[in-house]
């Protein structure tokens, strides 16, 4: 048996008996007898017989609809799993149900220093305004609504508008370069787009006026421009002043219940080919998904501060505002973490008396590295950290104990835009180990499997999969006919088991480690991106004749990321280049994603079949043995590897 690791956090008896999941237990046991011992009992019999657990759910949280359900799944074998078909609802709908007046429903901050607080009248008020001008437009249920946004009050009050018609949400940040707004948008065809004219970043405001223009000009299902206007520059006749909407008559506000399965929003993440999967999920799975997780796992009480670090283009900014679903305040933070230095988000966690504080593994990392002391500060109330966006290594875990606060719950969590939700996450009745994700979630059949298909042993690496459906997975790809990219994304390697691309092991302790991706996906300050748009970027320089790009990860949650380019017959790799490389990826994608170095190569490997070789070339560069790696045979131009062999015995 290995080593345990050090023990950094155990929960107080009051910390169990006050938990949502001790509640939840006793009233398992008390209406429908069903008598767990503790959480890996429990987690047993939600993944065993799943579909008790989630038909429960709809009792244990009131769940308000109409219709009626006569299976809770549709079939057991994934991917096209549909659940409780009939049922009709709307997630906005249980939002409000949560209102308070005794406190607010939003507090607002910006790295400027503005606060502003919003009230569940005043929300209320924003929502239903907005939801009469929707209607006023004709949008109904499964119109999309995409907006190109910062993380302020009106962009939720605004998804929630969208919400309670049943309309589709989607959206991206303004720090998105044109084309990576314009592949995501293009697949949905909005009637609408919701933008602001400039935003602030790290001191600096960005005219996105030009961006918007192109946007909507390349996209013709947009019919109506709505922009929330700071730049005091004068609007467009075309565009609709979004203040003007809000300087409207108040008017009742509705709530339009769809299927349980229905559309809700629409987020992206990359492959290695084409444009990025517009990954939609449906209005009942993201509600009972985020219920379990809020209430749970991440232990959200009634009256709680929640805060995670996000922009309006990151699937943790669709996870905040399901905090609301727990009876809590959410926090909007609009600007860069580290403005103007990295305790600036821990300032406003001890003045906004945050309760639960979110944010990525690479910022808790870039405060260690800093020399950051977060404990010099009131933090109180300060009661969890979440940690997610990439793996958080053990000197992470350390940190967090010796320099933030002694007594607070770590939650690493894992799980991604494909659920927009965690896997494996929080679990407030045990104990936290340094450098582990404490649990499975529930109804979360997550496993470790060997490439042939066989349950690894505990303390062994394997790929993580999941093996029973669950409601947050994906109910389609947008314009996906016959679910072609959905199973060519989760379901190509272990046919109707979801393969999700990491590598992990799960402990004797039943705790998880995570390793980093084992496909090809960009996964950089938790923001991921596939190949394929690195490769678009590159498209526009007439030098360049291939390439290839990976990102390994290494210990202490460092990343590399070099990128290898053939050029054209004549050209010469030189500085202006590479200078231009890195600015035609930073403008059209992300500044996340520039490569750490740029690499000149004669040829880039390919199949047989026409596919790049990437998961074999990091695996390569990982120092794996290449002869297990990749048979040559099944090379068109096997020589090329040589380079790589090469290239990974001098790095």
């Amino acid at each position: 048996m290995k080593p345990v690791p050090p023990l950094q956090w155990k929960p107080t008896e009051m910390v169990k008996a006050n938990s949502n999941l001790t509640r939840f237990m006793g009233w398992l046991a008390q209406n429908k007898g069903i008598h767990c011992k503790d959480y890996d009992a429990l987690w047993q019999w939600s993944c065993t017989d799943y579909e008790k657990f989630w038909s429960f759910l709809l009792e244990y949280f009131n769940i308000k609809s109409s219709g009626a359900w006569q299976t809770v799944t549709s079939q057991h074998d994934m991917p096209g799993v549909k659940w409780f078909s009939g049922l009709k609802l709307n997630y906005a709908e249980h939002v409000f149900e949560k209102a308070s007046p005794q406190r607010p429903a939003i507090i607002a901050c910006s790295e400027a220093g503005n606060t502003k607080e919003v009230s569940w009248d005043e929300l209320r008020d924003q929502v239903s305004k907005l939801q009469r001008y929707l209607k006023s437009i004709g949008i109904k249920p499964g119109d999309r609504i995409a907006a190109f946004l910062p993380n302020i009050p009106e962009a939720s009050a605004t998804f929630l508008a969208c919400n309670s018609l049943g309309a589709v949400w989607s959206s991206c940040s303004p720090d998105f370069g044109t084309q990576a707004v314009l592949d995501r948008f293009v697949q949905i065809e909005p009637r609408v787009l919701v933008a602001v004219d400039q935003y602030q970043y790290a001191g600096k405001s960005f005219d996105k006026t030009p961006v918007i223009e192109e946007v909507a000009g390349k996209i013709p299902s947009i019919e109506k421009i709505v922009v929330i206007h700071t730049s005091g520059k004068a609007l467009p006749p075309h565009y609709t002043d979004y203040q003007n909407i809000l300087s409207g008559e108040s008017a009742p506000l509705t709530f339009e219940r769809v299927d349980f399965n229905d559309p809700m929003w629409v987020l992206y993440s990359s492959g290695t080919t084409g444009l990025p999967k517009p990954i939609t999920h449906s209005v009942g799975g993201m509600l009972l998904e985020q219920l379990k997780y809020v209430h749970f796992h991440q232990d959200v009480h009634p009256g709680e501060r929640c805060f995670w670090f996000t922009t309006t283009g990151w699937m943790m900014w669709n996870y905040l505002h399901g905090c609301w679903l727990g009876g809590a305040t959410i926090v909007l933070y609009d600007g860069s973490p580290a403005w103007p230095n990295l305790l600036s988000l821990w300032r406003l966690a001890a003045e906004q008396r945050i309760t639960h504080f979110g944010t990525s593994a690479g910022f808790i990392l870039s405060c260690m590295k800093d020399g950051i002391r977060p404990s010099q500060l009131p933090l109180e109330s300060m009661r969890s950290i979440g940690s997610t966006g990439s793996t958080l290594p053990p000197e992470g875990f350390d940190w967090i104990y010796h320099h933030v606060k002694p007594d607070v719950w770590l939650t690493s969590m894992s799980g991604g835009t494909d659920v927009c939700s965690a896997f494996v996450g929080g679990n407030p009745l045990w104990p936290v180990y340094e450098g582990e994700i404490q649990c499975r979630a529930l109804a979360c059949s997550l496993e470790a499997w060997s490439e042939d298909a066989t349950q690894v042993a505990p303390d062994e690496e394997g790929e993580m999969v999941i093996t029973k459906p669950m409601p947050c997975m994906p109910v389609y790809f947008w314009n996906d006919k016959d679910f072609k990219r959905y199973r060519e994304s989760y379901f190509e390697i272990y046919p109707k088991v979801w393969r999700h691309g990491d590598w992990i092991k799960i402990t004797e302790r039943k705790g998880i480690v995570i390793y980093g991706r084992s496909d090809a996906t960009l996964n950089r300050g938790g923001v991921r991106i596939g190949t394929s748009e690195i490769y678009r970027a590159l498209d526009l320089l007439t030098e360049v004749r291939d390439a290839l790009i990976v990102c390994i990860e290494k210990p202490g949650g460092l990343f590399y990321m070099p990128l290898f380019v053939a050029l054209k017959s004549g050209e010469v790799l030189t500085t202006d280049l590479k200078t231009r490389i890195n600015g035609a990826i930073r403008r059209q994608y992300s500044p996340r994603h520039v490569p750490d170095e740029i690499i000149e190569v004669k040829d880039i490997p390919y199949t047989l079949s026409g596919k790049k070789t990437e998961m074999p070339v990091k695996k390569i560069l990982m120092g794996r043995d290449p002869a297990k790696v990749i048979n040559r045979d099944t090379l068109r131009n096997p020589e090329s590897l040589d380079f790589f062999i090469s290239f990974a015995g001098k790095h």
